[in-house]
């Protein structure tokens, strides 16, 4: 009986976050630091999910450390998806040969 109500609990929750904004806010936002906040607010939410499941992926939490460096330096200098991701698991592949 404890499941229906949690189901039921994580439902209306669920439903307060998508009804809510849009029946409260009915013209246009017009505040630019809310308008930037929400813009990035999917970008944020991304990166709170990858960065740590890129450092823990690997059998060690530096050689993902050091990958997540890479990557980011790669990035920085204009390397595109492909390569960023090719730099990425060789400085793995080569910090946990060496390392472990």
């Amino acid at each position: 009986m404890n499941t229906y109500i949690y189901i039921f609990i994580m439902a209306a929750v669920s439903y307060a976050i998508r009804a809510l904004p849009m029946t409260l806010i009915q013209r246009p936002i017009t505040n630019k630091f809310v308008q930037s906040f929400l813009y990035y607010v999917p970008y944020v939410t991304l990166a709170v999910m990858t960065f740590p499941a890129i450092v823990n992926a690997t059998q060690s939490p530096i050689s993902g450390t050091v990958a997540l460096l890479a990557g980011i330096i790669a990035a920085w200098l204009g390397a595109d998806l492909f390569k960023v991701a090719v730099i990425c698991c060789s400085v793995v592949l080569i910090a946990e040969f060496f390392i472990i």
